[in-house]
């Protein structure tokens, strides 16, 4: 092959770009955390840490089949894909020995349970361990099963039967005390795939006890969470970022990003916010989003925007671009350079641990 042709074939291959604030890496390191970050578009599972040996931001990416949701509990790390769900443990234990490439975790891949292809979004672990999924296809809360692809947790009040239709497109899922407490959902509808009529402002905030709606009016709305006595949603339709008043049932935003808000998660005192590029079909078109990228003369963006909580400002952002244009989830990891296993690596073969 030509040095031509060997350069024309480089430059067609998919790029994977990286660019941060100034601050970013150096208020990563600072946190002793690491991000996890999910993207079904292009099948990666990233993981965003910081290098102590040359300060710069460490990135470990794995390819797994269309990974959305995480969660996470102490050393375990679930992940939602096409049709399983797959639970890594961190096999690196204190004081134990140094891992080889510096890693303070390696997540290593123990358990699967195959699912079927149910759409799941959000997880989280609840109080007992046990693994509580979106299951967005038959608009449901649910769990694994060791006998049957699923089994289900909770539903709406709206929806009157279980059903493969992705009636409301229920998505995503907060925690409190250790329980399902609220969950978002685009349109509280009861037909086959109804709430694609609704994307403009059906959006609802449930209560999961109650099944009482807390939050109507919104668009698009994904990834509530509890946090610090507050309940917090992604406006994912407008861009906004912000809290559910719930004295009033209002969404109050604390913040504009310049994209489709997906996977929230928090340090400290900052939110960590997921930003995709709008897609150019039916699902995106004709949103708030798109008058307020206009309004602004913001091109969209896939990355991360950092939120202080008690300003609203945007301190330090991270910006990817090339082959990955979208993200799910964000999740925070407890170590400050993690790895992960692959399937198809020797790595897998070698990995041993002993249960004592």
């Amino acid at each position: 092959m030509s040095t031509e042709s060997q350069q024309a074939e480089a430059a067609a291959e998919p790029r994977f770009e990286v660019t941060t604030s100034r601050l970013f890496t150096s208020w990563l390191a600072e946190s002793g955390a690491s991000l996890a970050l999910s993207t079904y578009q292009s099948g990666k599972l990233i993981l965003l840490g910081s290098n102590r040996d040359t300060d710069r931001l460490s990135i470990f990416e794995r390819t797994l089949e269309r990974p959305m949701g995480i969660a996470v509990s102490g050393n375990r790390m679930a992940v939602g894909g096409l049709y399983q769900v797959t639970s890594f443990v961190d096999a690196v234990v204190p004081d134990g020995p140094r891992v080889e490439g510096g890693w303070d975790a390696v997540y290593v891949p123990q358990t699967a349970s195959f699912t079927g292809d149910l759409d799941l979004h959000d997880m989280a672990y609840d109080a007992e361990g046990r693994l509580v999924c979106v299951n967005t296809l038959f608009s449901c809360l649910s769990t694994t099963s060791e006998t049957h692809s699923f089994r289900p947790l909770w539903k709406p009040p709206f929806i009157d039967r279980l059903a493969a239709e992705d009636r409301c497109h229920l998505n995503g899922l907060a925690m409190k005390d250790g329980r399902p407490a609220y969950v978002t959902a685009v349109a509280a509808t009861n037909i086959a795939d109804g709430w694609r009529d609704h994307r403009r402002g059906g959006g609802v905030v449930l209560d999961v006890a109650s099944g009482a709606a807390v939050c109507t009016g919104l668009s698009m709305p994904h990834s509530p969470r509890w946090y610090r006595d507050s309940l917090y949603v992604l406006n994912s339709g407008a861009g906004e970022f912000g809290r559910v008043n719930r004295d009033s049932g209002r969404f109050e935003p604390m913040a504009f990003c310049p994209g489709y808000l997906r996977g929230l998660a928090f340090i400290g005192g900052h939110a960590i916010v997921g930003l995709s590029e709008p897609r150019e079909n039916r699902t995106f078109a004709g949103l708030p989003l798109q008058e307020r990228l206009e309004a602004e003369k913001a091109t969209p963006r896939c990355g991360l925007c950092v939120i202080d909580l008690a300003t609203g400002d945007v301190v330090h952002w991270l910006r990817i671009s090339g082959v990955v244009s979208e993200l799910y989830d964000v999740a925070v990891l407890p170590k400050a350079r993690p790895s992960v296993i692959g399937f198809r690596s020797a790595e897998i073969r070698r990995v041993i641990s002993i249960e004592s």
